[in-house]
């Protein structure tokens, strides 16, 4: 299934409740977005999940189906709220609360790539904005509930598994001295998103291929995780952020050497978290 703002990669069969997603390795830059930036080509790119998308395409192998974004964070966030918009950035916004990430300019339309680096010369229309949602944001969310609806329907229940990158320098301050730094971090929303016995076997997944495991510090789990992990209704969400020092020069954007080492270590792991959400049901075939 392909849409101007997602791929969805389905399995020949799917027998697993588990749902992947990627919302933020998209890397399709409009060049009328680009040129009107700040930012050139190569900053602009500063906030991606680089790669993260091809890290896991192996799932489909597994029974299980893989939503890709196509949309860059950059251009517009899959992981906010459709309703956080920023004030600074949109024209006829008003201000209501306080919400951190908007105020620091990283709403659904972020104002900021990393390190606060701004990525407009001025602000934006609300129907431009508006308009970026209705063809992005929501086409995504709804191929997302649909995916977890699906497998709720045929397995009794879904489990989501949101697939980030984090940079090095996020899992290095802080530190112990003689501690292991954190491969991965998972989150859950410190429970709420998710059943402990789900969330301890996708972190036994990872231990048992060797990665160094951190649960919710220091990323808990933002929108997608917060929004579509309901327990209670057989919903579950977790996110996995992935150091991306491991498969990528951080600086340049590009795969190291380890790339190839790291895609089959999580190939390994991704077997093991799509067997979570088996169950000896007849499987849904691939439309």
């Amino acid at each position: 299934m392909q849409n101007p703002s997602f791929t969805v990669q389905m399995p020949e069969v799917r027998n697993s409740a588990v749902v992947f997603a990627s919302p933020h390795s998209g890397s399709s830059y409009p060049d009328w977005f680009v040129k009107a930036s700040l930012l050139d080509s190569h900053t602009i790119r500063s906030s991606e999940d680089a790669f993260v998308d091809q890290l896991f395409d192996c799932v489909p192998h597994f029974g299980a189906p893989l939503l890709k974004a196509h949309a860059p964070r950059a251009f517009l966030d899959l992981n906010r709220s459709q309703d956080e918009l920023d004030p600074a950035l949109i024209e006829g916004v008003r201000k209501i609360g306080h919400n951190p990430r908007v105020a620091s300019g990283l709403g659904v339309i972020p104002r900021v790539v990393a390190n606060g680096r701004p990525i407009y010369y001025g602000k934006m229309t609300r129907a431009e904005a508006h308009q970026r949602i209705e063809t992005y944001w929501r086409p995504y969310h709804l191929a997302l509930q649909n995916l977890l609806t699906e497998s709720r329907t045929s397995f009794g229940r879904a489990i989501l598994v949101d697939c980030h990158s984090m940079p090095r320098e996020a899992v290095t301050s802080g530190l112990r001295p003689g501690s292991r730094r954190p491969e991965i971090v998972i989150g859950d929303r410190f429970g709420a998103a998710a059943h402990t016995e789900i969330v301890d076997e996708v972190a036994a997944a990872f231990e048992d291929e060797g990665f160094a495991v951190a649960r919710n510090s220091p990323f808990a789990g933002a929108y997608v995780t917060q929004t579509y992990g309901r327990p209670a209704r057989g919903q579950h969400a977790v996110q996995i952020e992935i150091d991306r020092s491991l498969y990528m020069d951080e600086a340049k954007i590009t795969p190291h050497e380890g790339f190839g080492v790291l895609k089959a270590r999580l190939a390994k792991v991704v077997r093991k978290i799509a067997d979570i959400g088996r169950l000896e049901r007849e499987p849904l075939a691939a439309e």
